[in-house]
């Protein structure tokens, strides 16, 4: 399938919406916040191209399906039952479960179940998994202002763009592995505000303040990286960004006002964070270039780095069946800081080695392996285990933001086999196709939901421009 990314609106440089002036509350107001700004006011008018809607249907589907399979893992439990302890009261759902809550802290929970664990998207060039808190932000908001589907897709597609944007022009993946700032929540705080924003259809000079709150609460540091339970994880990614980004919204929409550019003057946001950051990426390609559409959507359900190798090792196993006796060695190549994400940790679904070993031994990366603490220390997982050798090759660092994967199979008799794995399935230049997004969204729903409660989920998401109150979805989306 091919992506052609394009929006039925003219294009930016001819809206009528973009009136330049210089000053506001004694602020002078650069370019690129005053083209943020009026573009985030106008995104609910502004009508989305059948391809990019397509993909935000896919995101929305994908991210659901994460956070419902993430409602049965250790962060979504502790997401649950901090709902269940601080007070049950509110008008949003709280997703698998019969919970309700504040906008605020059902953003919270139902974050934390969406990076639960690896199953949702990412986008490569801010370093970022946008779904995990831009959906759960938008859907809370959506509820609280009774938004239409159509209203909801837009605000996603809208907070993909700004989150991903601004860690862009902080630098992109060169910020996130030099810094020790995560560029995952700050991507996700920004999304997620900008979505809510959308949804609470905040004007441009409002949307000015909710950046400013936005920036004020953006944080999270790459100390998660030692997270053992992926509870701080979830907390990171998902659970800490949709709560703040959904807050500074509504702060705003309750008549809130602020800083009028947090990008620029002094001690702005980017002063604090990124001081060689280059502002003209928080605009370039605005309204044409959609991030939503050039997010990955996984096929296995693991750590971003462990994609590629397991997409080398399964079609090595369909070229060259071999036995695990037959087995020497097996190689796996990935650009140094890649690897080292993945290298031997103690979480099943983000340890390459041990996904590795469950490929050889099943054919396949399966959710309930990816998540089989137990199984780690089975013999016949470590026999495998003990052929996987990662080695951090700086010679794949010129591909990045790129995960290039080599992965040699390497037998007892000399014969050797190898695969590079340059697009990953479910990447945009290899995308999954609309059966594969869904099969994948089935199979971690149904064991929660049941199958027909997941068919109608499924169904209600694919054509969700013909819901008129987002509130329909709530039903679906609970036990």
């Amino acid at each position: 399938m091919k992506r052609r990314l394009f929006m039925t609106a003219t294009s930016l440089s001819t809206l009528p919406w973009l009136t330049p002036f210089a000053w506001a509350q004694k602020d002078l107001l650069s370019p690129e916040t005053q083209v943020l700004s009026e573009y985030m006011s106008q995104a609910m008018h502004l009508s989305l191209s059948p391809q990019v809607a397509e993909q935000a249907k896919f995101h929305l589907l994908d991210t659901y399906a994460a956070m419902i399979s993430g409602s049965e893992l250790p962060p979504g439990k502790a997401g649950i039952s901090f709902i269940q302890k601080q007070g049950n009261t509110g008008k949003c759902t709280v997703i698998a479960s019969r919970l309700r809550a504040n906008p605020a802290d059902a953003a919270l929970a139902n974050g934390m179940m969406g990076h639960a664990d690896e199953t949702d998207d990412s986008h490569n060039r801010s370093r970022s998994h946008p779904g995990c808190s831009v959906v759960p932000a938008a859907t809370a908001s959506a509820e609280l202002f009774k938004t239409s589907g159509e209203h909801l897709l837009k605000a996603v597609t809208l907070g993909y763009d700004v989150g991903t944007r601004v860690v862009m022009a902080m630098g992109g993946p060169e910020f996130s592995y030099t810094s020790h700032k995560s560029s995952h929540s700050i991507a996700g705080v920004f999304g997620s505000a900008a979505a809510a924003a959308c949804v609470a259809k905040l004007s441009a000079q409002q949307m000015r303040w909710v950046l400013d709150y936005t920036s004020q609460q953006s944080s999270g540091i790459y100390a998660w990286g030692r997270d053992t339970d992926h509870i701080e994880k979830a907390f990171v990614f998902g659970g800490m960004p949709a709560k703040n980004g959904i807050l500074s919204a509504l702060l705003v929409e309750n008549g809130w006002n602020g800083i009028n550019d947090i990008f620029t003057g002094a001690d702005n946001f980017f002063e604090a964070y990124a001081p060689n950051a280059d502002r003209k990426v928080l605009i370039d390609g605005l309204g044409q270039r959609f991030e939503i559409a050039l997010t990955d959507i996984k096929k296995w359900t693991v750590g971003s780095p462990i994609q590629g190798p397991l997409d080398a090792l399964e079609l090595i196993q369909k070229k060259h069946p071999f036995s695990l006796d037959e087995l020497n060695k097996l190689i796996v190549r990935l650009e140094p800081a890649t690897a080292r994400v993945v290298n031997n940790r103690d979480i099943p679904d983000i340890c390459l080695q041990y996904m590795m070993a469950v490929m050889l031994l099943d054919k396949t990366a399966s959710f309930k392996a990816a998540h089989d603490v137990a199984r780690m220390k089975d013999p016949k997982i470590l026999a495998q285990r003990a052929k996987v050798e990662l080695i951090p090759d700086p010679n794949l660092k010129e591909f990045m933001p790129v995960r290039v994967a080599i992965v040699e199979v390497h037998l007892k008799d000399g014969t050797q086999w190898s695969e590079r794995v340059e697009a990953v399935r479910g990447t945009p230049r290899n995308p999954m196709s609309e059966k594969e997004v869904i099969d994948k969204a089935l199979d971690l729903i149904e064991p929660v939901l049941g199958k027909n409660q997941s068919n109608k989920l499924v169904d209600t998401v694919m054509h969700i421009e013909l819901i008129k109150d987002i509130r329909q979805l709530s039903a679906l989306l609970q036990k």
